[in-house]
């Protein structure tokens, strides 16, 4: 492995902006980049659920990951998801990825034709052995039904080569992240919107991936959670969290946050392409209520 960029604080998944006709907007794009970087962020994720990675053809991908490159500059770590439903698209994905100029990779297991733990290692080391950078194992149950216990991903951490990385997202996800730090192997990564960021920390937890709406609030928290200030972060967490629990909802996080990103003058339009789901008009008038009361409470 041979990438030294760190890896840890708030990474965002980048939302991907259209046009309303569901064309890409560069412009949007570009806009969100400078914005998350400039209200704190770490790093960045790309093409993950809540960038509609899924929607992107892979010359979408390129020249997104182009632009991204270009306006976040040659020392921002840039984290590409790259997973496949076959070991050996998601390993030549991977391979291009790393081609563009991709920090670390974020990989999900297969999950339509799901296989076992033996199965999980051969795909996890046919990937790292096409790559020099460092992976990042989506650990996702809600999602792809595909079980991986804290034991495997502190195995595979320790013997594949270029896995360094866990983003937990099986809930409850704090005692997993423990189990994950005394198995060692694999340092830990929070995901599900920063629902339990804070617990996630303070049991070994060295970084977190929610959405591209919050991040500033998310910089404050995690902040103060290094500082050891854990009542600080309790205070912002505690004023985001109507927030948190909204984006939440299955098939309509994704949307809220455009909304949300388009409220805030940072994005032209809140599209989302299909299958993802949009937010109705009374979950807008719901959201507005939400920014609306978080934006009141005394940070």
């Amino acid at each position: 492995m041979t990438n030294g960029k760190q890896m840890g604080g708030v990474f965002p998944i980048l939302a991907t902006t259209f046009h309303d006709d569901g064309s890409l907007d560069f412009a949007s794009q570009e806009n969100l980049v400078r914005h998350l970087l400039a209200k704190g962020a770490h790093g960045l994720g790309l093409f993950g659920n809540a960038s509609e990675g899924y929607t992107l053809s892979d010359e979408e991908k390129c020249a997104l990951f182009k632009l991204v490159r270009e306006t976040a500059g040659p020392t921002v770590p840039l984290i590409a998801s790259s997973a496949h439903a076959g070991t050996q698209q998601a390993a030549e994905a991977s391979r291009k990825a790393e081609a563009m100029g991709a920090d670390g990779l974020m990989v999900l297991p297969p999950f339509y034709m799901k296989t076992d733990a033996d199965g999980l290692m051969f795909y996890f080391e046919a990937i790292s052995d096409v790559v020099k950078i460092p992976i990042m194992i989506q650990d996702a149950p809600l999602m792809t039904q595909v079980a991986m216990p804290a034991a495997l991903l502190s195995r595979m951490g320790r013997e594949i080569e270029n896995v360094v990385y866990a983003k937990v997202e099986a809930p409850p996800t704090a005692p997993k992240i423990s189990a994950v730090a005394k198995g060692g192997g694999i340092t830990a990564f929070g995901g599900l919107n920063g629902n339990f960021v804070i617990e996630e920390h303070q049991r070994g937890s060295r970084g977190i991936m929610p959405g591209s709406d919050m991040i500033a609030d998310f910089r404050t928290i995690w902040d103060a959670l290094e500082a050891g200030e854990d009542a600080s972060a309790w205070r912002t967490f505690t004023r985001i969290l109507p927030l948190i629990r909204f984006e939440l909802q299955p098939g309509l996080g994704v949307s809220a946050m455009k909304h949300n990103l388009k409220c805030a003058g940072v994005i032209k339009s809140s599209f989302v392409r299909h299958p993802t789901g949009s937010v109705d008009a009374t979950g807008l008038a719901e959201l507005d209520f939400l920014r609306e009361l978080t934006s009141n409470v005394p940070a």
